[in-house]
C-alpha cells in the first residue's frame, strides 16, 4: 500500500519546521512540539477539503481553535490550547513571510488568557540548607556542591549547565573561576559572574575531584563528570538536586528550576535592576524577567500584614 503524495500543505509544513530548526535555531524538542501541534492543524484542514496554503480561509483557523476548545474526547488545558495555537498563528506568519498565502488569516484568532504563574523560589536559608547538604570531602560531594552553588550563583538552566566545558569557566588559568560563559537558546551567549562561594567550590572541584573523574572515563572537555568519567546528563542533575534537597530535610520538591527561579528573586529582593537580572538569565524580553518583582511584592505584602498594627 503506497502512501498519498505530500501536498502543498505538507511541502509547506517541511519548510517551516526547517526554517525554525536551521534559521531560528530552536531546540530538537521545541521543533518536535511544533510538528505536532501542526499535524493535528493539517489534519483539521484536509478535513475541510483545504490542501494549499493559500485555499486557508479564516474560518478554517477559527474551526480549529473551536475544536480545540470543544473537543469532548480530550480536553485541552489552556496552556495547551495556547501552545497550539501560537504555533499556528507563527506557521501563517511564516506563509505570508515567504509569499506562499497572500494574508495572513491567523493573525486575529486569540488564544484563551492562562491564569498568571508565579515562579517558585525558596527561601535564603532553604537554599543554603540544600547547599550544606552537599559539603563533603568526596569526589561525589565536591562535584555535587559545585554544581549547585554554580545554578545558584549565575541562574544557569539546567541544560546549561551541564553543557559547559572546562573551558567555558574563565580565569581558571590564573587559579581561580572568576565567570562563566553560558549558551542559552539559539547558542546565545551571555557572560555571567561567579560569587566567592560558587568560585570556591568549582576551583575545589577543578583541582581535587575532576582529574580524578576524568581518567575513569574517555576524554571530554565536559565540566561536570560523572563518577564513570562522562558528562553528567539532566536527569542525573536533577536526580543530585533531589538527593541533597532530602537530605536537607526540606519537606518540599525542588527541581533545577528552583534554582533560576530562586536567583531572580533574590536578587530583585537585594535591590538588584530588572535589567540586570534579565541579562544574567538571558531572557530576550524584560517583560519575562518581570514576573519575578511579582514574587518580590508579594513577599512584601506578606511581611507588611505581619508587621504593621493597622495592616489586618
Amino acid at each position: 500500500m503506497t502512501s498519498e503524495p505530500p501536498t502543498a500543505l505538507d511541502r509547506a509544513l517541511d519548510r517551516y519546521l526547517r526554517h525554525v530548526s536551521i534559521e531560528r535555531g530552536l531546540s530538537t524538542n521545541t521543533v518536535a512540539a511544533y510538528r505536532r501541534d501542526l499535524a493535528a492543524y493539517l489534519e483539521s484542514l484536509r478535513g475541510r477539503g483545504v490542501t494549499t496554503p493559500e485555499g486557508i480561509a479564516e474560518a478554517d483557523v477559527s474551526a480549529f481553535a473551536q475544536h480545540l476548545r470543544t473537543r469532548p474526547d480530550s480536553p485541552l488545558t489552556a496552556s495547551s490550547m495556547a501552545r497550539m495555537l501560537s504555533s499556528v498563528r507563527g506557521f501563517h506568519r511564516f506563509l505570508l513571510e515567504e509569499r506562499l498565502a497572500p494574508e495572513d488569516v491567523a493573525s486575529d484568532v486569540k488564544p484563551p488568557k492562562l491564569a498568571s504563574r508565579l515562579p517558585k523560589a525558596i527561601t535564603i536559608e532553604q537554599m543554603a540548607a540544600v547547599l550544606d547538604a552537599a559539603g563533603g570531602d568526596d569526589l561525589q560531594s565536591l562535584r555535587d556542591k559545585a554544581l549547585l552553588e554554580l545554578l545558584y550563583a549565575t541562574g544557569a538552566r539546567i541544560s546549561e549547565a551541564v553543557d559547559l566545558n572546562v573551558d567555558d569557566v574563565l580565569g581558571v588559568e590564573e587559579g581561580s573561576a572568576d565567570v562563566v560563559r553560558l549558551f542559552g537558546k539559539g547558542g546565545k551567549q551571555r557572560i555571567v559572574p561567579l560569587g566567592s562561594y560558587a568560585r570556591a567550590a568549582i576551583d575545589a572541584y577543578l583541582v581535587r575531584a575532576r582529574p580524578i573523574l576524568s581518567v575513569r572515563g574517555p576524554s571530554t572537555p565536559a565540566l561536570f563528570l560523572g563518577l564513570r568519567g562522562q558528562r553528567v546528563s539532566r536527569q542525573n542533575a536533577w536526580l543530585i538536586i533531589r538527593a541533597r534537597a532530602e537530605q536537607a530535610k526540606l519537606g518540599i520538591e525542588i527541581s533545577p528550576h528552583t534554582f533560576r527561579h530562586s536567583f531572580a528573586t533574590h536578587l530583585l529582593a537585594g535591590g538588584a535592576d530588572v535589567r540586570v537580572v534579565q541579562e544574567l538569565l538571558g531572557h530576550s524580553s524584560v517583560a519575562t524577567t518581570q514576573i519575578y518583582t511579582l514574587v518580590t511584592a508579594d513577599t512584601l505584602r506578606d511581611m507588611y500584614t505581619t508587621a504593621h498594627p493597622r495592616a489586618r
